[in-house]
């Protein structure tokens, strides 16, 4: 596989309302029924599930299977010396038609003991869209908070005081924002990010209640007492985990904080006319215009608003030409 792949939509049941952005920038029809997630270049299930959310490439074959049948060619030959057959990634168009429970992700080293997964779950969000009068994102807790105290709320499933506990920040497109392992957060109505984040799907819900059918769901199985050893309950200052990228108009704009590159790199490209890109294993998700792309193996593919496109290693030196704005994603540089 040396070429480009443009991806159809790949929209997972979810239990949280949204979707109509996504269906706005992939230029859907008005009456096709889309959910609130889009699961592009996706190697990852649902949790629990053998194939919801896996990607299916246009020769039918599922993304996950061709890249375990040709790592290298996929990934590079450093990635799969440093991070094996996985590619490390999960890149999610994520339309929050209702505000999102409160909840957080565990580590590596948590999901390595309790789930049998090398990855956990950190991840970043970059604001592509907002709509409604008040959209805003809740990034880890105001103040420090008891443990006991967390799991008091949980009991009682107080979502006053949940909510009511973290930072709430409003957020405007070129907002982007990371959400490292432990950190409570919640996403606002009206808010539509493209997200980064290892490829697994657990998330321990604390506000399981009007959102999922049982508490087992908000604990994977776990328990929540166990589950909340993973939780970062200390003060976080919100400006540490945001970098703000609306005015930044470079050919190449590197959207997250530095600690964010240990686990996944973002950029938006602008060609101005044209970008040359190093070969990588890489996720570009079209927010607007019309240009190309062009690989040093002879490939070329239109792109146009709305298209998600995987780009394998193998695809070499390649560049963008034309009038695009490109949500670049790539897993973390081998060695990172």
């Amino acid at each position: 596989m040396t070429e480009p792949i443009k991806l159809a939509a790949n929209q997972p049941p979810q239990f949280y309302r949204g979707g109509e952005a996504i269906a706005s920038l992939r230029g859907a029809s008005p009456d096709k029924e889309f959910g609130p997630e889009d699961w592009v270049a996706s190697t990852t299930t649902l949790f629990g599930q053998a194939e919801n959310g896996l990607t299916r490439l246009p020769d039918g074959r599922w993304l996950r299977d061709a890249v375990r049948a040709d790592p290298q060619a996929w990934l590079g030959a450093a990635h799969v010396s440093a991070l094996g057959d996985s590619t490390a990634l999960l890149v999610k168009l994520l339309d929050a038609g209702q505000r999102l429970p409160v909840h957080f992700h565990p580590s590596n080293s948590f999901a390595e003991q309790h789930f049998d997964s090398h990855f956990g779950k950190t991840e970043a969000w970059i604001v592509v869209g907002t709509s409604g009068d008040d959209p805003r994102v809740y990034p880890g807790f105001k103040q420090s908070v008891d443990p006991a105290t967390v799991g008091e709320w949980v009991r009682e499933q107080d979502t006053e005081a949940m909510l009511g506990a973290l930072n709430s920040v409003p957020v405007a497109p070129g907002d982007n924002v990371y959400i490292p392992a432990g950190l409570p957060h919640a996403i606002g109505e009206g808010v539509f990010v493209v997200e980064l984040q290892q490829p697994t799907d657990f998330s321990l819900t604390i506000e399981w209640r009007d959102f999922l059918d049982s508490p087992e769901k908000g604990h994977l199985g776990i328990g929540f007492d166990t589950a909340l050893q993973a939780l970062d309950t200390s003060a976080r200052d919100p400006e540490s985990v945001i970098r703000r990228t609306g005015g930044a108009n470079e050919s190449i704009v590197d959207l997250l904080v530095p600690g964010a590159a240990e686990f996944f790199r973002a950029d938006r490209l602008h060609p101005k006319p044209t970008l040359a890109l190093d070969p990588s294993f890489t996720v570009f998700v079209v927010l607007d215009g019309e240009g190309t792309c062009r690989t040093e193996h002879g490939g070329e593919l239109a792109l146009s608003k709305g298209d998600t496109v995987v780009v394998p290693y193998a695809a070499g030196q390649h560049e963008v030409s034309g009038e695009l704005t490109i949500i670049r994603c790539r897993p973390p540089a081998p060695g990172a």
